[in-house]
């Protein structure tokens, strides 16, 4: 055994590391290996570990190599590839040393490796990220500024398809959205030359779901283009290539809206719908010129009888107040109240209305007025105002359309009772078309309804 100074030194082998023990006298022992110096297997009450100690600048520094279970004293390499299997305590001190030698600190050397490794890391992840990973993150941060319907867009485009769902009672199958094919790929796969093949192939399926797709797959991929994990492996410019562009075509502005002489058919056998709560939405839906899930998300507590007001989630400005009709007021009286929404169903999952298009498009059959769409009633609203010369900004401002101009903008600030004045007179002029008589006087849900049938 040699000695240098008070410090003993051996050769250590595998059996004098198992048999070393700390005497039960002292806190903790060390048995200093000969051959490096520096290098010693440290033991504590039921521990111990391999340890490497030495000076740098002027002072003593003591690095713990690993537990002795763990660490094995010599490397152990593979005899075929002479790759290293098992690690060993004596050449990772000899390793520390050379780095003292450099008159570099082994903790320091250690950080800077940890955080290169981990650089390099958050660096092949964003390359190696998926369109999924950074649609979800997406949807995520987009949600609060999105409406309800907005929001299902974007799932229902991207939906994978193949869940089974009821209809109608009917089990049906879900189709997998335009955009589901670019979930599983990488970001950094997403090129114009793969959206322009994607798009010859959708666009003859349904091709106005694939312009909405490419409208919100380019506003998605400006997101990623501007967020550190996804930048780096993002065109920005994918969903943009003129030829795809051509491939799908321009929208056509859509025409469909209800006539003047149109309005007595379509209240008839809107009316005449087996469900009152769809009937009464439908009605409503014309009668105020909302979006239709400004309506469907309407709560009861939005609605006040009292002062004749409805306070309506806008996608503009967040909320707006639009008069409360007399016969719309009427309508939304005589639903039942089984929850907070205004036009409930006992049936859905969420409690309220969920697709009134069907028994709509049923109605319009039967009217002969195939081709009317939810959104062409509040065309209808908008272009049958024309009749009665309303002022085009007391429109937009019912139906929740930005102000247009700098006088509307800046200037104009009508109060919700002028705005019942002009509604009043639209809603009256439109019943009148449909030969509709009431006492618009009475409490709401106490007058009958004289021509047509009550919803």
């Amino acid at each position: 055994m040699e000695k240098v100074g008070a410090m003993a030194r051996v050769k250590l082998t595998a059996g004098r590391v198992e048999a070393f023990s700390c005497p039960a006298d002292k806190t903790q022992a060390f048995l200093w290996d000969s051959d490096a110096p520096g290098f010693a297997v440290r033991a504590t009450a039921g521990a111990k570990a391999y340890i490497y100690q030495a000076r740098l600048s002027g002072k003593t520094i003591r690095l713990t190599i690993g537990d002795v279970s763990v660490w094995s004293l010599e490397e152990y390499l593979d005899p075929k590839t002479g790759e290293v299997i098992t690690p060993g305590a004596r050449q990772e001190a000899r390793r520390l040393q050379a780095i003292i030698d450099q008159g570099r600190d082994p903790r320091e050397v250690k950080q800077e490796i940890t955080a290169a490794d981990v650089a390099k890391r958050e660096q092949g992840k964003r390359k190696t990220a998926t369109v999924a990973d950074a649609w979800d993150a997406y949807l995520k941060e987009r949600r609060p500024h999105w409406s309800v319907l907005h929001y299902r867009d974007h799932v229902t485009l991207a939906q994978a398809g193949g869940e089974t769902r009821k209809r109608l009672k009917k089990e049906i199958k879900t189709i997998a959205g335009p955009l589901a094919e670019f979930m599983p790929l990488r970001l950094s796969d997403v090129t114009p030359e793969l959206m322009q093949e994607w798009a010859k192939r959708e666009t003859p399926k349904r091709p106005a779901r694939v312009r909405l797709a490419i409208r919100l797959f380019k506003a998605f991929l400006r997101w990623c283009s501007n967020e550190k994990d996804y930048r780096e492996a993002t065109d920005p410019t994918a969903a943009s290539a003129k030829k795809m562009r051509d491939t799908v075509g321009a929208s056509k502005p859509k025409n469909d809206h209800l006539q003047k002489e149109q309005l007595a058919v379509w209240f008839e056998h809107v009316q005449k719908i087996p469900n009152p709560t769809i009937s009464a939405y439908l009605q409503c839906l014309l009668l105020t010129g909302a979006r239709r899930e400004e309506l469907l998300t309407l709560r009861w507590e939005d609605v006040n009888f009292q002062w004749r007001g409805i306070s309506m989630r806008d996608k503009i400005e967040g909320t707006r107040q639009v008069p409360l009709t007399p016969y719309v007021a009427h309508l939304m009286a005589g639903l039942p109240k089984r929850n907070g929404w205004v036009f409930s169903s006992p049936t859905s999952k969420s409690g309220r209305l969920a697709e009134p298009s069907i028994a709509h498009r049923r109605a319009c059959a039967a009217a002969g007025l195939d081709g009317l769409t939810l959104h062409g009633l509040r065309r209808s609203f908008a272009s049958l105002c024309e009749w009665l010369d309303i002022p085009g900004g007391i429109s937009a401002q019912l139906q929740g359309h930005a102000p247009q101009g700098v006088r509307e903008q800046n200037y104009i600030r009508r109060p919700l009772d002028l705005l019942r004045v002009h509604h009043d007179k639209i809603e009256g002029w439109l019943l009148m078309q449909a030969k509709i008589q009431f006492d618009a006087e009475a409490a709401p849900g106490s007058f009958r309804v004289v021509g047509g049938t009550a919803a």
